[in-house]
């Protein structure tokens, strides 16, 4: 089988590294002639253009900055890879990208007898160079599991979301709750250490605690994703008292507490609700209701999960 690959930049040259060192044919191509001298060198061949990467392979990949790049690379009316696909042929785009452009390169791309399917990844440049990666994969089941081979000669992690689209939604929801919590940890250690405590200190202190000994997702099958508060493992009101306190120190110490505030604010109006008794996470039904969606997951299926994950 040949693979193509286009975009030998910060993420995508580990991965293409690790295609092609898992023995397979590489077509590459990327804006910059000189980053495929590597994979010449191993045995690559390069093409001018995404079209003629289109044109001599039946798998491509992608590995791009945004979707402008997508747009352009998978689009382009001449030499895009639109422009060289045929029916049967495959395109797998890793970038971090809008769940609606690569939805209307799937129909495009479906048109002509092709199919597209997004892959977003996870585990940043050392991952990308070691094959520690999570791959996020949304499109046609059977074409995943078809190639799926080649996506693990570059991620230990592949994953099948669903629908296209599903994969770049769930590389969102990952990034996007990252930084939020960043965000946070940045207005919550400033408080801390304005406060009096050494950075360094402080840091060994809280990681050591309930949050810093599981992932960040890790506490959601407790209460959030079956839709079960009670009975509480820690009471509202408990949680309340306590970001009330983290709040009343910003003050003392003239620190900006926006997100501090944001908390108090939904805990208070939650506690306005009347769940003042039922598990502190009860607060995340007020961003259910004006979603409007539902949570509600059975807790044997995340057992199911949880199961089969440790082995």
């Amino acid at each position: 089988m040949k693979v193509g690959f286009i975009g030998l930049g910060t993420m995508g040259s580990g991965m293409a590294m690790n295609i092609l060192k898992g023995g397979f044919d590489m077509v590459v191509h990327d804006i910059n002639r000189d980053a495929a001298g590597p994979y010449i060198e191993e045995g690559a061949t390069w093409a001018d253009t995404p079209r003629e990467v289109a044109e001599g392979t039946q798998v491509v990949f992608s590995s791009l900055p945004g979707p402008p790049e997508v747009e352009s690379v998978a689009l382009n009316s001449d030499s895009g890879l639109l422009a060289g696909v045929t029916e049967g042929k495959v395109y797998f785009d890793l970038s971090t990208n809008s769940p609606t452009l690569i939805r209307r390169v799937h129909q495009v791309f479906s048109e002509k007898g092709a199919h597209v399917l997004d892959a977003p990844v996870s585990g940043g440049p050392a991952g990308a160079q070691s094959g520690r990666l999570a791959i996020w994969v949304g499109g046609d089941k059977a074409i995943y599991e078809q190639y799926k081979h080649v996506l693990d000669a570059f991620g230990d992690k592949p994953f099948y979301v669903g629908e296209i689209g599903t994969g770049s939604i769930a590389k969102l929801v990952h990034n996007c709750s990252g930084y939020i919590v960043q965000t946070a940890l940045a207005e919550t250690f400033t408080m801390g250490i304005k406060a009096g405590v050494d950075p360094l200190t402080l840091w060994q202190a809280v990681r050591h605690g309930a949050l810093g000994r599981r992932g960040v997702f890790d506490g959601l099958p407790n209460q959030f994703l079956p839709g079960e508060f009670d009975p509480p493992d820690f009471a509202l009101r408990l949680a309340r008292k306590d970001v009330t306190l983290a709040v009343g120190v910003g003050r003392e110490y003239d620190v900006p507490m926006r997100l501090a505030h944001m908390t108090l604010e939904e805990m208070t109006e939650a506690m306005n609700r009347g769940w003042d008794g039922r598990d502190s996470r009860v607060a995340m039904l007020l961003q259910e209701e004006r979603a409007g969606v539902e949570v509600k997951v059975a807790r044997e299926q995340i057992r199911q999960v949880i199961d089969n994950e440790n082995g």
